[in-house]
């Protein structure tokens, strides 16, 4: 009789299981929204891949000034720095301030929540 073998999980959906614990654990989403969630992993490329792009340094300016161009500008297509400001600020105080290595991919789906742009996204 032959065994069944199962494939190892690919570097994308170890990562996409890290997003999701990271959902449950820090954000307290007790069922994340996986559809939003893999395009906010799609939005984000290679960047994941890479240990310098694959978090978001919240204390660095010049990083959250590129979420907001990148992401949210181009994206999502919100251009109101008001509302820009508050998503990422709402983002990081649900991620908890005191997670260093916030993913990019989870930041990303809090960002789109925040705005209302879940749907905009998913359908990109």
């Amino acid at each position: 009789m032959a065994k069944a073998t199962t494939k190892a999980p690919s570097a994308k959906e170890v990562l996409v299981e890290k997003y999701v614990a990271d959902l449950k654990e820090k954000v307290g989403e007790t069922r994340p929204d996986l559809a939003l969630l893999d395009a906010c992993v799609k939005a984000c490329g290679p960047a994941i891949y890479k240990a310098d792009s694959a978090t978001v340094a919240a204390s660095d300016k010049e990083e959250l000034a590129r979420v907001k161009m990148n992401f949210i500008a181009k994206r999502l297509g919100v251009t109101d720095e008001a509302k820009a400001d508050a998503a990422i600020k709402g983002a990081i105080e649900k991620y908890g301030r005191s997670v260093r290595a916030k993913h990019r991919p989870v930041v990303y789906y809090l960002i789109a929540k925040e705005l209302k742009k879940a749907a905009a996204l998913k359908s990109a």
